[in-house]
């Protein structure tokens, strides 16, 4: 395996949908007390600023105050009372801008994730940000967490490139639901979604 590093918060550009792109091919790392589980990001949504679909639209609240922090800060939410969905904080502090973590390749410690997920087929380990969250075991106590260094979750860099990066819409949104902020790894399998949206 490549030798990996945490991302610089230098390394990541302070526009959200340039971020959202960026950290396409780059890993998320959650280290376990039974190991070290990582997968590699083939899709991700950008909310930028002005955004309705955005949890920062409405301005800072005690959930969603992560989401202003400097970029390369974990947002962790619960959606619909059901699943976790990992964030990156994607501006400057203040912004309240972020990018969600769709899918992953699963990479490291896919026994955890069969494990945490309950599920065998590797697929199906981490395609849709809920299903990931469960893979990596990410809750709400990691929210605010700088994803910038080592820790219990951070951001890698290994050097990898993704081959082509396909651009589109952002799925399951109503509100801004047309503008092309989603990206995502062209002929992927582990992207989220219909196949339809993936060309």
């Amino acid at each position: 395996m490549a030798t990996r590093h945490p991302i610089a918060r230098s390394e990541l550009p302070d526009d959200t949908a340039a971020l959202a792109s960026t950290l396409i091919g780059k890993l998320v790392v959650r280290e376990l007390p039974e190991g070290i589980v990582s997968g590699r990001i083939v899709e991700t949504e950008a909310y930028v600023v002005g955004d309705a679909a955005g949890h920062g639209f409405r301005g800072m609240t005690p959930r969603n105050r992560s989401l202003f922090l400097e970029r390369g800060h974990a947002y962790v939410y619960l959606a619909y009372g059901i699943s976790m969905m990992l964030n990156v904080s994607s501006e400057m502090e203040g912004i309240g801008t972020g990018v969600l973590i769709r899918a992953l390749e699963p990479v490291e410690g896919i026994e955890i994730m069969r494990r945490n997920r309950g599920v065998e087929r590797l697929r199906d380990l981490a395609r849709g940000p809920g299903r990931l969250a469960t893979a990596l075991r990410i809750d709400r106590s990691l929210d605010g967490l700088d994803l910038c260094r080592k820790g219990p979750l951070w951001l890698a860099n290994d050097g990898f490139a993704a081959a082509e990066v396909g651009q589109g819409v952002r799925i399951g949104i109503t509100k801004d639901a047309d503008r092309p902020l989603r990206f995502y790894v062209r002929g992927s399998p582990f992207v989220s979604g219909p196949r339809s949206l993936n060309r």
